[in-house]
């Protein structure tokens, strides 16, 4: 199945979760309603099963991944010991795309994915093009200068309040993983109960 590609308005009010990286009043407004002319009359009780499915649908949208990664995230963490839950932010959170976005290098994943496979990101001082590559603990992440001349990309390193995560830690224009996040770092926009209960069908 290919990426989403179209307008991002409409795929956050089709999943109902914020998935601009920004908060914008006329979606927030919106949000709860389902896109087209119909969507106010076509909200309906969804089932248990329609119920996980659109948890699942949210974090797939939030990270900007499709179904085959994802399912085959999920069905990894379940041969694993621990919080399940817990392990599926933790790979979601450590893909290199995500923590360029996190590291205020990109100001959406969407951008932070193009960085990756366009050549401008380097993990340890060398190149990596695979967004969903994961990032190990102690790591170091840095941008090409190239891309540090991007306007909006200055910008944003220059920008004095970023609210950086407690599991990074950013000097300059390079980062670190510094430990693996948890479920308290962050608060994520879905029910991670419920997508663990849609692949375990």
């Amino acid at each position: 199945m290919a990426r989403y590609t179209g307008p991002k308005h409409k795929l956050a009010r089709r999943e109902g979760v914020n998935i601009l990286d920004k908060t914008s009043q006329s979606l927030q407004r919106r949000l709860n309603v389902p896109p087209g002319i119909h969507g106010r009359k076509r909200k309906k009780r969804l089932s248990e099963y329609g119920v996980q499915l659109r948890e699942k649908q949210k974090a797939k949208a939030t990270y900007g991944i499709l179904e085959k990664q994802f399912k085959k995230l999920v069905q990894t963490v379940q041969k694993r010991k621990g919080e399940t839950g817990e392990m599926i932010v933790s790979l979601l959170e450590t893909r290199l795309d995500n923590l360029v976005y996190r590291m205020g290098f990109a100001k959406s994943r969407t951008m932070a994915r193009q960085f990756v496979s366009h050549g401008h990101v380097f993990i340890n001082g060398k190149k990596v093009t695979i967004p969903s590559y994961q990032v190990k603990v102690d790591e170091v992440i840095s941008i090409s200068s190239k891309i540090q001349k991007n306007p909006t990309v200055s910008e944003l390193l220059s920008d004095k309040n970023i609210n950086i995560l407690p599991f990074i830690k950013r000097q300059g224009v390079s980062g670190k993983l510094v430990r693996m996040p948890k479920k308290e770092d962050l608060q994520v926009p879905f029910d991670l109960q419920l997508i663990i209960e849609y692949y375990s069908r």
